[in-house]
């Protein structure tokens, strides 16, 4: 059974989702505020984080925020449609993924399926059958361990960031679409408007200390998609 920490103060929305998730035989720990979140988390007690961005003392972003300088657990926002600048803003620290109100809680419960299996196949739990290794310019990528380094050093990266940069390095030398990494990542079709890859790789260029300007390692390629060379 996996554990949910809810962080959200409209009672509607917490009643059908609790529904959803105990129907689907998740175990939902809800937390009205940030003082709640905070006197309920521990790393390593819940598989997955669902966070509002607006509450009464504050926003998701702060609790993100917190739980990123421990965890790697998997993190969906809730926000308002019309809050793009908020969507980006909740990939660009820490968060994995997205859903915007109104939405059925039977989508949410498919969108914490989907992060819960990256998130368990990023741990190994499951059988991998890509052994193979990246190993570029002082970039080592571990598909076998997700274990990223360089220089020696070990990189942080989350789960869905992991699953992108190995994406482009099983293509080293190719372009790879945002749409087909959106499609692959997410497992969801891709809209033009949506900024959800940008954003991501985005946050693992700076992880990698990458130049805005001119990246060592992830290119873009403009109107198509970005790639990274074996050197």
């Amino acid at each position: 059974m996996s554990n949910i920490l809810l962080l959200e103060d409209d009672l509607s929305l917490i009643n059908g989702l609790s529904f959803a998730f105990k129907k689907q035989g998740f175990e939902l720990v809800v937390a009205r505020t940030l003082k709640e979140a905070d006197s309920l988390w521990m790393d390593g007690k819940y598989d997955l984080l669902v966070l509002d961005v607006s509450l009464p003392d504050g926003t998701g972003f702060e609790f993100c925020k917190k739980v990123r300088q421990v965890s790697k657990v998997p993190i969906i926002f809730l926000t308002a449609a019309d809050e793009e600048m908020n969507i980006i803003m909740g990939l660009d620290i820490g968060g994995d993924d997205y859903i915007t109100k109104p939405f059925n809680p039977l989508e949410m419960v498919s969108r914490v399926k989907a992060q819960l299996r990256r998130y368990t196949l990023y741990n190994g739990a499951e059988t991998l059958e890509n052994k193979e290794i990246f190993d570029s310019a002082g970039l080592i990528v571990n598909h076998q361990t997700h274990v990223c380094t360089l220089y020696e050093k070990e990189i942080a990266l989350t789960p869905t960031e992991f699953n992108i940069l190995w994406l482009l390095c099983k293509n080293a030398g190719k372009v790879v679409s945002t749409e087909e990494i959106f499609e692959k990542i997410w497992n969801e079709k891709y809209l033009d408007s949506n900024n959800t890859v940008m954003v991501h790789i985005r946050r693992i260029r700076e992880k990698l200390n990458e130049p805005s300007r001119n990246p060592k390692f992830i290119k873009t390629v403009w109107g198509v998609g970005y790639k990274i060379e074996k050197k």
